[in-house]
């Protein structure tokens, strides 16, 4: 009886707080609970493989330098903006058929009041599978840290001696690991991989004066990705690619995309994001289309990309928000050794 009271007393003052964000920290919180959103999400994932999978690290056989920039559902208030940067190569300065690499990312993730900083570092160990190098077969290991962070003072309240919200803000920072196996042709890929293996860590307290705030902790999430490279003609070619996410507390979700590179230089398509009921079915309220994606990448050298994607809500939040925007830089260190015979299309 003592504790149903105790939670009658948390509920009360959280109806009388009036929140900044209201709206959209609501359906912030809908869309990680009932679509597996909690992990970061970037349309342009397909050209930085380390953010989904460690064991990418050094696929590309050069030093590859990668930034990105994330600003979902433009014009709501508090709407999640995403921003990273990464660093992955070869451990060996020559090129290696079987060997080490390495890779090092740093992303900031803020949705409304909640904030996330994480540094990773990945290891991965990839083996020759034929004397050409062609076919490679990577395992990887992430290890990292995240800070949480609870924004108080993005918060307005009804009754300033509100308990149940901190006036500044609760930090906490939580250790973090990921695992990937990569297997890769120079016109095939397939891609799995586990992030936020520490997520049910219980060494890391998700509290304030007694009060839990354990939800802003990400879940488990699997990964499971493969896509091919078909030529269409001598100046065209066509990466069909599908990838399945699944923290398997809600709907699963998959990608669709399909990319036309032509005359090796110049990237266009798109994808189409859906949720299906694999492993829990989806609330009656809930829709199963989630997102509509345009994407242009353009390589300007042998050594420089960018990128840009747009995403287009197809659901009921279509007419609430302006979309989604999403650029990326990417940057290739070319050594004398380094060699295009077989390109890296993934």
């Amino acid at each position: 009886m003592g504790s149903d009271k105790k939670k009658m007393m948390i509920k009360l003052p959280i109806m009388r707080v009036r929140i900044k964000y209201g709206l959209a920290f609501l359906l912030l919180l809908v869309t990680l609970r009932t679509a597996a959103q909690q992990q970061v999400q970037f349309s342009q994932y397909a050209f930085n493989g380390l953010a989904v999978n460690p064991a990418y690290a050094g696929y590309k056989d050069a030093w590859y330098f990668n930034s990105i920039y994330r600003h979902q559902w433009t014009g709501f208030a508090g709407a999640p903006r995403t921003g990273g940067v990464s660093i992955d190569g070869p451990l060996q300065a020559r090129r290696s058929s079987t060997g080490p690499g390495l890779g090092l990312q740093l992303m900031a993730d803020i949705q409304g009041p909640q904030q996330a900083f994480s540094l990773y570092g990945s290891y991965s160990y990839r083996i020759a599978l034929d004397e050409e190098n062609t076919r490679r077969l990577c395992f990887g290991l992430g290890v990292g840290v995240t800070q949480y962070r609870l924004d108080g003072a993005a918060l307005q309240y009804l009754d300033s001696e509100d308990p149940v919200f901190p006036g500044g803000g609760v930090n906490t920072i939580s250790p973090d690991a990921q695992f990937g196996i990569y297997y890769h042709t120079p016109s095939f890929f397939l891609s799995l991989s586990v992030l936020n293996l520490l997520s049910s860590y219980t060494g890391t307290r998700y509290s304030w004066k007694g009060y839990d705030y354990s939800n802003i902790r990400k879940t488990q999430h699997l990964y499971l990705a493969t896509g091919c490279m078909l030529p269409l003609s001598d100046h065209v070619q066509l990466k069909p690619s599908i990838m399945i996410k699944d923290d398997f507390k809600g709907p699963s979700n998959i990608d669709l995309n399909a990319m036309l590179l032509i005359e090796r230089v110049f990237w266009i398509g798109g994808s189409y994001r859906t949720s299906v009921p694999i492993w829990k079915n989806l609330e009656n309220h809930l829709e199963t289309a989630n997102a509509a994606s345009a994407m242009v990448e353009y390589y300007i050298s042998e050594k420089f990309r960018m990128g840009y994607a747009y995403d287009l809500n197809i659901n009921k939040l279509a007419g609430t928000q302006g979309g989604s925007h999403e650029i990326s830089i990417g940057l290739l260190f070319l050594s004398k050794k380094y060699s295009t015979a077989s390109p890296r299309y993934f």
